[in-house]
């Protein structure tokens, strides 16, 4: 029935009056219309369509039509939002591909390395394939992927050659390539499940700390009276600040540590510059002058022949002979900023505990909410300082040194083979050696430094590379030394199964296998499949336990997930490249800084930028130093550096991937399953265009 025409319901027409109404002419007409489907319309005169609108009428109707207009212009404001943000969006990729430089490190030259990248791009050829073979099968009415009980159509039931071969290729899909499909899925369930419960494990043990109010305690008593080594009351400490080319933060982390509360005569700081830069060598030179000049004890250190990186740079230091009057070493890097009181609160721990050698503080970082990657980053590190550090400290007295902010027995370093250069991550080794020897440490979750983040993608994937090759490298080489070491049987087994399979290992393995690989499989092997609590369920709630200890950071708990698996690529890259010892594995770069400093240092930043080096750094070099020093200043306020954001080829490769299985879901109506390929295929997208994190022109 067609709809009612009586426009009076809408208040349009005032109801006429009687007086009206028996003064219209006109005879009744009645309108036929062809189609049965519609009924008869009525109209009572030629006079009644045609009558004069009165002036109430017209102004609604007016009203309406501005209303119409209104939403009109509201709607093509919002499809020209949306075509804006699409070319915004295609303009920036169109700089990234034309002006950004493709991904040309070291360990991309070597043909083993580019591995991975070729194995993506042939899932991708293969799934772009399965899905245009599927597309033509939608189209031509084969539905047989809808059901999961797969009905394959006999000879007689089919018609035509594609026909024929489709059927061949769900036989060959059900027999040969769904069950290695689904093997290998429930072996990365299982490890994904084991991974999980680790994680509860661990958080359940910080929610018992926190309860209990566990932390180390220090015997108490007067600092000078308490802490042990000297007749004097306070130990000899060295300080060592190993950097290289650090021209951004070389200056605030010199001053941070010159300006410890400690007995000048009980403290000596090495200032361990690797620098090739010869004008940043001149920096750091004046910049120890400058505090030399203070009074405070301070020794610039540089080598000419930089091997070992880090290890070798601490190792050449430790080598010193004054160094051997000293009790304990603290090591921070370049951008850290130690409190002034930072001595006092870890040092004393070292008394009535000759067994312990370490005693590691937090990190805090001031660039924490600068962009999405540096906020993203800051809830893994929070996690992995507020439970997994403090719980391993407390209940098993290890953990891994983290390299800088902690404080070190000279002791405990020489009867552990002190530093050594065979792999990229010394602070694991030195730590895993010490805690063989029998050695203790202890995680101080309230001492805290400042530090810095990343800013930039291309910094932060280099630094994950080294962190997650080295492990591997390090498990290669000191496996036969624990399985040798007179420690207790569950010390070995902790170190083995968890430090180092079940968190180094298995954790980028399976997210990358199941959640890269797997799943986007699946889409086109519809006979192995992946339940909805593996891809949906778990994973939220494992981001849920990681976000906790950043709980400001709730409400990036979505990109927080699908960032990590964006992530896995790298890590799973270089935890290959460990284990097998390819040639990235043994790359160091050093981790680019921006030189941010706390807020009240940011407060008088300006103020110290505008200032002339040669005023600053007059009392400490001489008039030929200053000179050059007033030429590198000139030459680094003219050609300022220029940066280029890059194309990582492996990210690109796999959100096409994701991409392509999230048609096939589409196709399929599978919900859940699209709309994490989807977004996860947009997060890869984004990432291997470089559109996350500092924006470098």
């Amino acid at each position: 029935m067609s709809p009612s025409l009586d426009f009076s319901k809408w208040g349009w027409v005032k109801e006429a009056s009687n007086s009206t109404s028996s003064s219209m002419k006109g005879n009744p007409v009645v309108v036929t219309m062809e189609n049965p489907n519609y009924s008869v319309l009525e109209i009572n005169g030629p006079d009644s369509a045609f009558q004069p609108v009165n002036k109430d009428r017209t102004k609604n109707a007016k009203q309406f039509t501005w209303v119409l207009l209104l939403k009109a212009h509201k709607a093509v404001n919002c499809v020209a939002w949306i075509g804006n943000s699409l070319c915004s969006l295609l303009s920036s990729v169109k700089k990234r591909l034309f002006f950004g430089a493709v991904e040309s490190d070291e360990s991309d030259k070597s043909m083993k390395a580019k591995v991975l990248f070729r194995v993506i791009v042939a899932f991708l050829v293969v799934a772009m394939a399965f899905l245009l073979f599927e597309i033509v099968a939608h189209f031509k009415g084969l539905y047989y992927f809808h059901n999961h009980n797969l009905h394959v159509p006999q000879t007689w039931e089919i018609k035509g050659l594609f026909h024929e071969v489709y059927v061949k290729w769900l036989e060959f899909r059900v027999d040969y390539i769904a069950p290695p499909i689904q093997y290998l899925s429930n072996f990365c369930i299982i490890l994904f499940l084991i991974q999980s419960i680790d994680r509860m494990v661990l958080c359940l043990g910080c929610f018992w700390i926190k309860f209990k109010k566990i932390k180390p305690l220090v015997v108490e008593g007067n600092v000078e009276d308490d802490l042990e080594g000297s007749n004097y009351g306070y130990p000899l400490v060295l300080v060592q600040i190993p950097m290289c080319n650090e021209k951004e933060v070389y200056e605030q982390s010199i001053s941070a540590v010159c300006q410890l509360d400690w007995p000048k005569d009980r403290l000596l700081v090495q200032v361990l510059d690797d620098s090739d830069d010869e004008s940043i060598q001149w920096l750091i030179k004046g910049e120890v002058a400058k505090w030399s000049q203070k009074g405070i004890n301070i020794i610039y250190r540089h080598r000419k022949f930089r091997t070992g990186y880090k290890a070798g740079n601490l190792k050449s230091a430790m080598n010193c002979d004054y160094v051997k009057d000293y009790e304990f070493v603290a090591i921070f890097d370049a951008d850290f900023q130690p409190c002034p009181d930072f001595l006092k609160q870890t040092v004393p721990h070292f008394k009535g505990n000759p067994e312990l050698a370490l005693v590691q503080a937090r990190w805090t970082f001031v660039n924490k909410d600068e962009n999405l990657l540096t906020r993203l980053q800051n809830i893994n590190l929070c996690f992995h300082f507020e439970v997994e550090q403090q719980v391993n400290g407390i209940f098993l007295n290890f953990f891994g040194f983290n390299g800088t902010a902690g404080v070190w027995r000279v002791k405990a370093l020489e009867e552990s083979g002190g530093w050594l250069e065979r792999t990229t991550v010394e602070d694991m080794d030195i730590a895993v050696r010490a805690h063989l020897n029998g050695w203790k440490f202890i995680y101080l979750n309230d001492v805290k430094v400042l530090c810095e983040l990343p800013e930039s993608y291309e910094a932060y994937k280099k630094q994950q590379h080294r962190w997650h090759s080295g492990p591997m490298q390090l498990f290669r080489v000191c496996l036969p030394a624990i399985i040798t070491s007179k420690i207790a049987f569950w010390k070995k087994t902790n170190l083995i199964l968890l430090f180092f399979l079940l968190r180094k290992l298995i954790l980028p393995f399976y997210s990358f296998t199941l959640f890269c690989i797997i799943l986007p499989l699946t889409m086109f092997v519809p006979e192995a499949e992946l339940p909805i609590w593996v891809i949906c369920y778990i994973p939220v709630f494992m981001s849920f336990l990681n976000i906790l200890p950043a709980p400001k950071s709730f409400p990036f708990i979505v990109p927080y997930l699908l960032f990590e698996n964006t992530m896995s690529v790298t890590k799973f890259n270089a935890m290959v490249s460990g284990l097998f010892q390819l040639g990235s594995s043994y790359e160091w770069i050093v981790t680019k800084k921006s030189g941010r400093s706390s807020e009240p240092d940011l407060l008088a930043a300006e103020e110290r930028d505008s200032k002339a080096m040669s005023l600053q750094l007059h009392r400490g070099t001489s008039d030929s130093g200053l000179s050059e020093l007033t030429k590198i200043k000139k030459l680094h306020e003219t050609v300022p550096a220029k940066k280029m954001n890059k194309i990582y080829k492996k990210e690109l490769a796999l959100a096409f991937l994701l991409l392509t299985a999230a048609i096939r879901s589409l196709l399929s109506s599978q919900g859940m399953h699209f709309y994490y390929l989807l977004f996860q295929g947009v997060a890869f997208l984004l990432v291997g265009l470089d559109l996350i994190g500092e924006q470098m022109s």
